[in-house]
Parts: structure tokens; sequence; C-alpha cells
């Protein structure tokens, strides 16, 4: 293990010129794939900048949660902006994380010794999506609320599926989350929490290790014939990076300014939370969640936790099951996955109707 470890962090290369200087980036027909991840981290740091601003009046409560939020809209100069890129921002920074994910599985950018890399990022990955699961209770209306309902009763479906020993395992979690026996202000609070403390620390200290990770192996070769022509990183690379980054914030400003992303959801589902009221029609996640929502809806809730499951399994051991996989191969299941992501995000309600539609 120590040697493992010694390998894969290699203390001699901590040094300015290693870090830096020396550092070099190929050109070839996969270079843009080396960009992706840059935008993540750029579209994070938008997030903690616009989230930070959002504290200053954001009220963590079940009585003035929903109020604060409207007045942040409504009266806070500049603060519809600010809410408006945080969650465009969001969403910006699932999507390019799962395109980074894609990309480099496909340059195969997992290889030796790259692996604690592959895995950091894979966490990183995962913390993005509970990122999204927390930061959606947070404006208490009724479609945060309703939505956050049905995936704590998900976990309570994925305990039904257990023996008696694991059972107690998902009611832990979820009462953990809940605070209680129904969604109120522990909930929030837990919620909150999570999302303004423990996360941003979890990712800070994972994303540390991530990159430099990154950083001392330098860019992996990404295609099968190593590249000819290579440009240095700093200040070539950088600059390219920087440059993307102010395309990436004109294009976020434009989007916040002109297209709130409420703007996509019915009124009825942004009103105020009401405890006694029916459930609204129409309640589903975030799109980012809409890979495992559609086929929850569709498929036998068992089969889905089981491919759920499988693919996080090959996920986290990628480096070593596809170790001696093409590039060929390994672009081909990433474009299959791409597809399915794009069909079941675009198309989902329409295939979920032409189903249940034939059902009826």
């Amino acid at each position: 293990m120590l040697r493992f470890l010694s390998s894969r962090f290699p203390t001699e290369k901590l040094n300015f010129d290693c870090l830096v200087n020396e550092k070099q980036v190929p050109i070839h027909k996969m270079t843009w794939g080396y960009y992706t991840g840059g935008l993540v981290l750029f579209f994070f740091v938008v997030q903690v900048i616009t989230g930070l601003l959002l504290l200053l009046y954001y009220q963590a409560t079940v009585s003035d949660a929903y109020v604060s939020v409207k007045t942040i809209m409504d009266n806070v100069e500049g603060g519809a902006l600010i809410r408006n890129m945080h969650i465009w921002s969001s969403s910006l920074m699932i999507f390019f994380a799962l395109v980074h994910l894609l990309t480099t599985f496909s340059m195969k950018a997992f290889a030796p010794p790259r692996e604690i890399t592959w895995i950091a990022g894979v966490c990183l990955l995962f913390i993005t999506f509970v990122f999204g699961f927390t930061g959606y209770l947070l404006p208490w209306n009724q479609l945060s609320v309703n939505a956050t309902k049905v995936l704590l009763q998900s976990i309570d479906q994925v305990g039904a599926m257990l023996p008696v020993q694991l059972a107690q395992i998902p009611e832990f979690v979820k009462q953990l989350l809940q605070g209680g026996d129904v969604i109120g202000q522990a909930t929030l609070s837990r919620f909150f929490a999570l999302h303004v403390v423990v996360l941003p620390a979890l990712l800070l200290g994972i994303l540390t290790i991530h990159l430099l990770s990154v950083q001392l192996h330098g860019m992996s070769q990404g295609v099968d014939v190593p590249a000819s022509k290579s440009e240095k990183f700093f200040p070539v690379a950088v600059s390219r990076d920087i440059q993307l980054w102010s395309i990436a914030l004109l294009i976020l400003y434009v989007l916040a300014q002109c297209l709130p992303f409420d703007a996509f959801i019915s009124f009825p589902l942004l009103a105020p939370y009401d405890p006694f009221g029916a459930t609204p029609v129409g309640i589903k996640p975030e799109w980012y969640f809409y890979f495992i929502y559609y086929p929850l809806e569709l498929l036998p809730f068992w089969l889905v936790l089981v491919i759920l499951a499988v693919v996080s399994a090959v996920l986290f051991l990628t480096p070593w099951i596809f170790q001696k996989t093409s590039r060929r191969i390994l672009s081909a299941i990433a474009i299959m996955a791409a597809g399915y992501l794009l069909v079941i995000s675009i198309f989902g309600q329409s295939i979920y109707n032409f189903f249940r539609g034939g059902q009826g």
C-alpha cells in the first residue's frame, strides 16, 4: 500500500518547476477534453461566491425560508440575478461534471498511475449530485418539499428490500436526513448544514487530492498514438482556461439575466409549501436526476436499484475493470452513456407517456 501511494503521489515532484513550468498539454483531436474539468471548477467557484451572497439574506426556517427567497428575488438589488446565476451554475456544473467524466473515461485517463485521480473524481461527481439534492429543499416551496418527500420515501423502499439486519441502515439514513417522522424544521436545518458546511468541506478536501494528483502526473496521453505536439501548461493552457471561463461567465450572465430558471416551472409548484394541501400535479426532481427518476417510474424498483449499484461499483473500479480495454471501445461506451443521458433528459416525459399510455 505504501509503495502504491508513493508512486501515485511522488513527493519529489512537489516543486514549482514540476507542477507548473515543466507541465505540458498534448495537442491532438481530444485536447478539448482537458478543459472540461476546468469548467466544472469554474462553475463550482461561481456556486461558492453566489451562495455566500445569498446567505446574507436567506433564513433557514420553515416560516421564513420562502419569504427570504422571495425577498431576494423581489426586493434585494441584484438579488434575482445572483440567485439565477446560482441555479443556472448548479445545473451547468453537473452537466460539465458528466461531460468531464465521459471524456476522461474515453481518453483512458484512469490508467496507472492515475487511479486515485479517477476515484477522487467519481467521489466529486457523487458529492455534486448530493449538492443538488440538498439545495433543492432550501426554497421551501411546493415543488422542493414534495420532491424531497419522494426522494426520502425511496430510501424506505430500499430498506423494504433488504434483510432485517441491513434494513436498519436505510432507515437510519432517512432519519438522519429528515430529523423526525415528517419533513419539517429539523429537515430544513440538516439539509442547510449539509449544503453550506459539510459538503463544501468534503468537496474541497477531495478536490485538493484530485487537482494535486493531476498536477503531479500531468495530462494523460488521451489517444492511442502519442501526440507529436504539445503546449506548455503555463501560460498557454492556463490562458486558454481563462478565456473559456470568460465566455462561460458571459453565457451564464445572459442566461441569469434573460431566462430565469424558474421560468421553466409552473407557478403552483413554486407557491409556499402547504403541509395540509394535496401534492401538486407535475412534481419531478431536477433534470439531472431524470436518468434514475424515469426508470423508477417504468421499471421495478429492485431492478433499478441493482443497476444503480452495479454502475456505481463499476465507476469506482474502472481503473482495474477497463485496464486493458482499448480507447476505441471506451469511446463507444462513453457515447452510449451520453446518448442515454441526453435522451432520458430531453425525451424522458414522452417516453414515460408512451409506455404508460400503452399500458392504459
